[in-house]
């Protein structure tokens, strides 16, 4: 099963003072057991663009909205038998800890 990891900011990360698991070794051991199919950081917000049409009209904004505090700044897309080897493995990675983690499975019309 296919899941979208959206590695995310938040306001209020963890206060403890152990260090931080080693995002290459992540990536590392996530890409050699074939869990980690793809991903990569993201750029700044100040480099979004924001697209919407309403009532037919495009509207474009230059970066992110002034009251977002959290932010997604990185993806992973997993490959995972179910929601709990998802859960593990979004749970080693360092920003589960200063941030946050958000897990998407892919939409399936199979149900």
């Amino acid at each position: 099963m296919k899941y979208m990891m959206f590695v995310c900011t938040d306001s209020e990360p963890d206060t403890d003072t152990a260090e931080l698991p080693d995002i290459h070794t992540w990536v590392a051991e996530n890409d050699a057991r074939g869990r980690r199919l793809d991903g990569d950081q993201l750029a700044a917000t100040s480099a979004a663009t924001t697209v919407r049409v309403r009532n037919g009209e495009l509207l474009v904004c230059d970066g992110p909205f002034t009251e977002t505090k959290e932010v997604i700044v990185g993806y992973d897309l997993l490959e995972c038998a179910d929601l709990d080897e998802a859960i593990e493995i979004a749970r080693t990675h360092p920003m589960a800890r200063e941030g946050r983690i958000e897990l998407r499975p892919f939409f399936s019309p199979r149900g």
